[in-house]
């Protein structure tokens, strides 16, 4: 398991542990990775939120203006979600206000990744390290981790580079960090 993965897991089983965990962007319920974590949600009320009707989302509403109170979060996901909105630190604004004391935000954002809009969402936004700390700078602590190495991003520009990936990812052992395609953040209010 690459450090990357390992960091992925360990903020799941602590974002579980919170009492109400909304997935923000998330599409359907537990996508992106978090459905294998699913069982260890039972004890929180998990809610996810988007604003397309036609991924039956919990709850419908918009990202920049979250439907809920003020401190009534104890943690959110919001993985790969803010390359794709026009303002990005507004909604990190928006899950900071969500968020109770000593809340948790768990979040994904590319750097070094191809373009991935569709028809419905855009695709607006690559992130660098010092962007991230930028965003975050208001919470009382952030971990960044650096998601794939050199090779493990490079392979995402190859056709069928599904294929690569357990390759890459071995390659990155050796080849080490510094050339990311993106980073997984943890952030405590």
């Amino acid at each position: 398991m690459q450090k990357w993965e390992k960091f992925f897991d360990e903020c799941m089983k602590e974002i579980v542990k919170e009492d109400v965990v909304l997935d923000i962007g998330s599409g359907q319920p537990f996508q992106k990775g978090l459905g294998k974590y699913k069982g260890l949600f039972a004890a929180s009320r998990y809610y996810s939120l988007d604003y397309d009707s036609n991924c039956c989302p919990d709850i419908i509403g918009d990202i920049h203006n979250l439907p809920f109170k003020d401190g009534s979060a104890g943690a959110i996901i919001c993985k790969a979600v803010l390359e794709h909105v026009p303002e990005p630190q507004r909604v990190i604004r928006e899950m900071y206000r969500v968020l109770k004391k000593d809340g948790k935000i768990f979040a994904y954002v590319p750097f070094l990744h191809g373009y991935h809009g569709a028809k419905g969402y855009k695709d607006y936004y690559r992130f660098t390290k010092d962007g991230v700390e930028y965003m975050f700078r208001d919470f009382v602590s952030t971990e960044i981790v650096e998601v794939r190495g050199y090779s493990g991003t490079l392979a995402l520009f190859v056709p069928g580079s599904k294929y690569l990936a357990p390759l890459a990812n071995f390659f990155d052992r050796f080849t080490g960090y510094g050339v990311t395609s993106g980073y997984n953040i943890f952030a405590v209010k």
